[in-house]
């Protein structure tokens, strides 16, 4: 699968579910804590179109607060358009270092929209399916840059789980989630 067909088809599930929530709904609190359904929206947006920046791309700033979905949407399409024709472009980052700007998206903002799509289901009180085998491979490529991800600040400490624990779980508790989160219940 190309970043630009895993981008088209993981943003498609996360549309699925931003469409699906009721103005109510944005106001939610999700797994991650102190953020709310909103938030979740908010965070895919804003961090990667400043990502972007390091491939010489400048999106417009979107209102997510006004209109998640119409945001969300543009957003989608920026990105994909991006995905669709990289023309060459190379996304430099301090933390990344340089790579072409189709991979950059796919390795850091596809993945991550993938994962929120986990914290945004579980705020609209659904059961998030990432898929069992993709979320092996995750894990997989993860566990053994552990200390680095937690010295990143972008998780928190892993969650204990039953030995049994699904792989999705398994994932969601080494990012910090606890995979039997409820909605009002954090």
């Amino acid at each position: 699968m190309t970043p630009a067909q895993r981008h088209a088809r993981d943003a498609a599930r996360f549309t699925e579910l931003v469409e699906s929530a009721s103005a109510a709904d944005w106001a939610r609190p999700s797994p991650v804590a102190g953020w709310t359904a909103l938030d979740v929206v908010k965070h895919l947006v804003e961090w990667s179109r400043g990502f972007l920046r390091g491939a010489g791309i400048e999106l417009p700033a979107l209102d997510v607060d006004a209109d998640p979905v119409a945001a969300w949407r543009q957003h989608v399409s920026d990105v994909q358009a991006v995905l669709d024709d990289p023309g060459g472009r190379v996304l430099s980052n301090p933390h990344t270092g340089d790579k072409p700007v189709d991979e950059a998206i796919d390795e850091f903002y596809t993945a991550d929209v993938w994962m929120h799509s986990w914290d945004l289901a579980k705020a609209l009180g659904r059961e998030p399916d990432l898929g069992l085998e993709r979320c092996r491979a995750a894990l997989a490529a993860m566990e053994p840059i552990d200390r680095l991800l937690r010295e990143s600040g972008q998780f928190g400490p892993a969650v204990p789980v039953a030995d049994g624990a699904s792989a999705q779980d398994r994932l969601m508790a080494f990012i910090g989630r606890d995979p039997a989160w409820l909605p009002g219940y954090s």
